[in-house]
């Protein structure tokens, strides 16, 4: 062989070579990205080939299938009472992705998941076509319409638990959207979220979950709790040191208290029965600012990583500010931000004598022949207060609701406890403030206790109308009656 023939041989032997690891390259190494990348329209056209499974509400689907008119998508999502339930499902559209469950828990529903791989194997013999499983969650029905119905046209959001094991029974966030309405990919899936998207209400955000708000004096129960673990209070009911004027520490600013109320030395308890500013500002104050972050960090603050499985926004106690901001954030206001979720742990934790439970909504996944894949069990996430405080600060939350601010959360025959907050927010506090609630509850006989945290970010109430015992309060007892009623039969 000449030698020029030798040169083009080698020449066809590297483009061989080349072509052979270029080909194991991307069916071995980059196959999965490449199949999983949302310009690969096959895989979108895979994933509406076939019905989606359901997310369970309390053993009813509170979503479905559909067959797609016109196009290479054979199936898009529907949804059963959509603005109800988007907080907990979020969306599945052929043309604008998912979220919530229906993307963290898509694998499942498409039927793709590996622990479906036998089902699927089964499928090829006997010829049955391929399902997705089924998402059952934790969700009360009940709770969920009490919740959404009493906040109707008002913005803000609900977050109800379980205290004994954590499962969250109401997820509500209003103003809310109908998934249904962009599920497929016409000009009017289009339109609908454009409107969405660019709406000022903000109703694709999950406020419940993904908006931190001043928590205001809603908070003023961590303080309670830090005053009574670091031994700063060991009787709630003994007068506190508290001056009248409250000089916040290191300035020459005066902290007042609602409708200028004199609270010197008021006890603990009944600082939080009138809701004094000077008396929890002054507890922040002698607890310190690092124990009160201590604290604060075992209610859930400052964690980025609350997976419900839907990961909620970090609420946050901060670790840098000074002696001033302390006292300002031990009644809810300076730099700290609580979302509704957080809120209803703290008050969990404290119905559950001091155990915080890890939030969840998902109970568990089941295969098409609804064979249980996987069961979620109830963890311990941490021991915010001891049994004994935590039963102290359940008094003072109690009285709030026989004696105090917040007596429109009372249910005959049954013990509540709660606590109104009415947080001031924007430049000079301009703004609406915020109404909130937490509350918890249980039956007589101790049956369905629950947690609430209710926010109220906006209303048509005039601004001197707004607080958190008249306009919260009345949503956090609607959604208590509800889980309560539900056990009663």
């Amino acid at each position: 062989m000449n030698k020029p023939l030798r040169r083009i041989s080698l020449f066809c032997g590297l483009l061989v070579l080349a072509l052979l690891i270029r080909t194991n390259w991307l069916q071995y190494v980059k196959a999965e990205e490449l199949s999983t990348r949302k310009e690969n329209r096959r895989v979108q056209i895979a994933q509406y080939a076939t019905e989606r499974g359901n997310i369970i509400v309390a053993g009813e689907p509170i979503t479905g299938s559909a067959v797609t008119d016109g196009s290479d998508y054979k199936f898009k999502r529907t949804y059963k009472d959509g603005p109800l339930w988007a907080p907990v499902t979020g969306y599945a559209s052929q043309a604008f992705g998912s979220t919530q469950l229906e993307s963290l828990e898509d694998g499942i529903l498409t039927g793709n998941d590996d622990r479906l791989f036998f089902d699927r194997t089964i499928g090829m013999f006997t010829g049955e076509k391929k399902q997705g499983g089924n998402v059952v969650t934790t969700l009360n029905p009940a709770a969920q319409k009490a919740a959404f119905d009493k906040l109707g046209s008002k913005k803000g959001a609900v977050a109800a638990i379980d205290p004994r094991t954590g499962a969250i029974l109401a997820l509500v966030s209003t103003p809310s959207y109908d998934p249904s309405s962009f599920a497929g990919n016409s000009k009017t899936d289009e339109k609908a979220w454009v409107e969405l998207k660019d709406s000022e209400d903000k109703k694709l955000v999950n406020r419940a979950l993904r908006e931190t708000y001043p928590p205001g004096s809603t908070f003023k129960v961590v303080t309670a709790a830090a005053a009574l673990e670091h031994g700063v209070v060991q009787d709630i009911n003994a007068p506190t040191d508290t001056p009248e004027p409250y000089i916040l520490p290191g300035t020459r600013t005066q902290l007042p208290n609602s409708h200028n109320m004199n609270c010197e030395k008021f006890s603990l308890n009944k600082a939080l029965e009138v809701s004094c500013n000077s008396v929890f500002a002054n507890m922040g104050d002698k607890v310190t600012r690092d124990k009160m972050v201590e604290t604060a960090q075992k209610f859930g603050f400052n964690n980025d990583k609350i997976d419900t499985p839907v990961r909620a926004f970090a609420s946050i106690y901060d670790k840098t500010m000074g002696k001033d901001g302390n006292a300002q954030s031990a009644i809810g206001q300076f730099n700290t931000a609580a979302t509704p979720l957080q809120m209803a742990m703290v008050t969990a934790a404290i119905a559950n004598d001091g155990k915080l439970m890890k939030p969840y909504m998902v109970d568990q996944l089941t295969a098409p022949n609804l064979d249980v894949i996987e069961k979620h069990e109830p963890q311990e996430m941490s021991r915010p207060l001891s049994a004994a405080n935590a039963q102290k600060v359940q008094q003072m939350m109690v009285n709030v609701v026989e004696n105090g601010t917040g007596t429109k959360a009372k249910i005959n025959g049954t013990t509540v406890g709660g606590k109104t907050g009415t947080a001031q927010h924007g430049e000079k506090n301009a703004k609406k403030p915020y109404a909130w609630f937490i509350s918890y509850a249980e039956n007589p006989d101790g049956t369905s206790p629950v947690a609430v945290a209710v926010v109220i970010e906006d209303s048509n109430a005039d601004r001197e109308d707004i607080s958190g015992g008249g306009l919260a309060a009345p949503v956090a007892k609607a959604v208590m009656e509800a889980v309560l009623n539900k056990s009663k039969g």
